[in-house]
């Protein structure tokens, strides 16, 4: 029985902390987390390793040439307590992290073709509900019909400011300014690419969650998520 789920997309800007209230949210609910970041990063990973791109050079048509040979997966992970992301059957969810890939994702996830395989794969895992599921596009093209669906912002600076900390606590050598470019270098190319942009869908409710703790923020879209489920189930 799946009438008492509901599926929940949360969109938003990078670095305002969707991972983390997503996972919050699917364990509070036993709920399946899909971190579709975590897909585009693993085909972004795949495409450097392959030196398909580079800082003034992108070999789009190889990569997609290659993307029917390309296998994502989750796997449970015990010491992580979520499920990490699988590129052709190698863990990769810490090499997906760096600020290198940080710095080619956007391009990667603007290739028509590669938001074509993913966002199938993505709405195949939907299909049973029961889904948290974050992303750019989730509740404006994954899941145009989500019961709930999250927008989540914060200024650039406060963004980047978090990511520097989260970088550096896990021992990468980065400075603050090269960090706060990369958020308004993505933040401007999700935004305007042709397929699939970032924007808030019109049902989205916005939280903008500068002035928020981690604790405040889950708490807050909890509530909203009880209360759809809620009358989802009336």
């Amino acid at each position: 029985m799946t009438d008492h789920k509901i599926t929940i997309a949360i969109d938003g800007f990078s670095s305002t902390g969707k991972s983390t209230v997503a996972k919050q949210l699917a364990k509070a609910l036993s709920y399946v987390y899909v971190d579709t970041g975590a897909m585009y990063r693993a085909i972004t990973l795949y495409a450097m390793r392959k030196g398909y791109i580079k800082t003034d050079s992108f070999d789009v048509a190889s990569l997609i040439k290659d993307l029917s040979s390309l296998n994502l997966k989750f796997v449970f992970d015990a010491g992580l307590g979520y499920a990490a992301i699988y590129l052709n059957e190698e863990n990769v969810e810490d090499e997906v992290r760096t600020l290198e890939v940080s710095q080619y994702v956007s391009r990667v996830a603007a290739v028509s073709e590669v938001r074509e395989k993913l966002v199938a794969q993505q709405q195949e895992m939907g299909l049973e509900k029961g889904v948290v599921m974050d992303g750019r596009d989730i509740g404006t093209v994954v899941f145009p019909k989500a019961e709930l669906k999250i927008f989540m912002t914060a200024t650039a600076e406060e963004r980047a400011q978090r990511r520097f900390k989260e970088m550096k606590e896990k021992g990468q050598d980065v400075n603050y300014e090269e960090v706060l470019k990369n958020v308004t270098d993505r933040d401007h190319l999700d935004t305007t690419r042709a397929d699939s942009p970032l924007v808030k869908a019109k049902d989205a409710v916005e939280i903008d969650n500068s002035a928020l703790n981690i604790e405040q923020q889950f708490q807050k879209i909890l509530q909203l998520a009880d209360a759809k489920i809620a009358a989802h189930n009336n």
